[in-house]
């Protein structure tokens, strides 16, 4: 995602786009638009929050897993159940435990049911980093989306669930 903010910089202007548009018949102009305008948006929140998790030594992907440890039942979760609940590969949840447990914040420990699998468990010094962490967290959020009435944030969170379904169009064949 790094990478995406000089590409979208570079972005032709309205001008540019109506030349094009008379090449290329596809072109909609305002979905060229709209796609570029979120694009910028997701780019600079995107820097906003690893900016934000930098300063307690974490990344959006051992935050993610130290809020779902946090949720956890008492029996804490696997190492596939972390990478099925967030959504990556066994390999980058290998790589993300890891780190938090050479920073001493989740420990693996054996399975009750079956000594051969393993549990991830938040220490008390995860636990700890999150208790102090998530008051400026979600007082940073609420900033973030402060400029948005109740009622804009709600409409926002159906337009994103519509452009989520319009990504399976960049999927297709």
């Amino acid at each position: 995602m790094a990478t995406l903010r000089p590409f979208v910089d570079r972005v032709v202007d309205r001008l540019a786009l109506q030349n094009l548009a008379q090449q290329y018949a596809e072109l909609d102009i305002p979905s060229v638009e709209a796609c570029l305008a979120f694009l910028r948006t997701t780019a600079d929140v995107q820097t906003a929050l690893e900016t934000h998790f930098a300063r307690y030594g974490l990344s959006m992907g051992k935050f993610t897993l130290l809020m779902q440890l946090s949720q956890a039942p008492e029996q804490g979760f696997t190492p596939s159940e972390c990478a099925e609940r967030s959504g990556v590969t066994r390999a980058t949840i290998t790589g993300l435990l890891d780190g938090l447990e050479r920073d001493g914040l989740v420990e693996r420990r054996p399975c009750l049911s079956d000594r051969r699998m393993l549990s991830v468990h938040l220490t008390e010094k995860g636990q700890d980093l999150l208790a102090r962490m998530l008051p400026d967290h979600f007082c940073r959020t609420t900033g973030l989306m402060g400029e948005l009435t109740d009622s804009e944030k709600t409409t926002l969170i159906e337009l994103l669930q519509k452009l989520q379904a319009g990504t399976r169009a960049m999927f297709e064949g």
